[in-house]
């Protein structure tokens, strides 16, 4: 079976350059300890709950092999995925012709999602490891380019690790932060992960999930 290839327009900045070559390399080798991970619950309330938002559109940066992407089309989401891994963009359309669905899946940099061919009014938004790993300059960037595209009132879910050096593992970001980046957006919810439930790396990191939520008039 044969794939389209990705689109894409405009090169990587140079931050998201530094880090593409490292998940590149991760992918051809499979390392990939993000994968097979279950659905947050913080999405699946989104999506699933009793006040769950009616399908609608939905942008997944960072998408890797489109894991939450078909998720959210299974639901009826119109969706989007953009990452810079083009093994992963491959993955990620065998995977939803697998399943029966078609999201649309991009190669590009989440710091420039201004070159993007991108229509502004996603009402979901997902981050489930990618900010926290960019340096300062395109996390200013990408959250410019987030504010360019989300809808009024939008959500954005997102997985990040408490700041702290891990090696060659994501910075990682802390509340503070993230609050003082996202200006005009909300954090809603906070949910940690269970420290039992990591090992290694990811049990120092202290992930958590954030809910955010952005003001009507941002």
């Amino acid at each position: 079976m044969s794939f389209a290839p990705s689109r894409s327009l405009g090169a990587p900045s140079s931050a998201a350059s530094k880090g593409s070559l490292g998940y590149r390399v991760m992918y051809r080798l499979g390392i990939t300890p993000w994968e097979g991970q279950p659905m947050p619950p913080v999405l699946t309330a989104l999506v699933e709950g009793p006040d769950a938002l009616p399908p609608g559109r939905a942008l997944d940066l960072g998408c890797g092999t489109g894991n939450h992407a078909i998720y959210l089309a299974r639901h009826d989401w119109q969706v989007t995925g953009v990452d810079f891994t083009p093994r992963a963009l491959d993955r990620a359309r065998q995977k939803a012709a697998n399943a029966g669905v078609t999201p649309d899946f991009m190669l590009g940099d989440v710091s420039q999602l201004g070159v993007l061919d991108l229509t502004p009014g996603y009402a979901l938004l997902l981050d489930l490891g990618c900010f926290h790993g960019l340096d300062d300059l395109a996390r200013d960037r990408y959250v410019a380019g987030v504010n360019d595209l989300a809808a009024p009132n939008a959500c954005m879910v997102l997985f990040a690790f408490q700041p702290g050096g891990r090696g060659p593992a994501p910075r990682g970001i802390s509340e503070e932060e993230l609050t003082r980046r996202f200006s005009g957006w909300a954090v809603k919810h906070r949910q940690a992960l269970a420290t039992e439930e990591l090992t290694g790396i990811a049990r120092r990191a202290a992930p958590a999930f954030y809910l955010l939520q952005r003001e009507a008039s941002s």
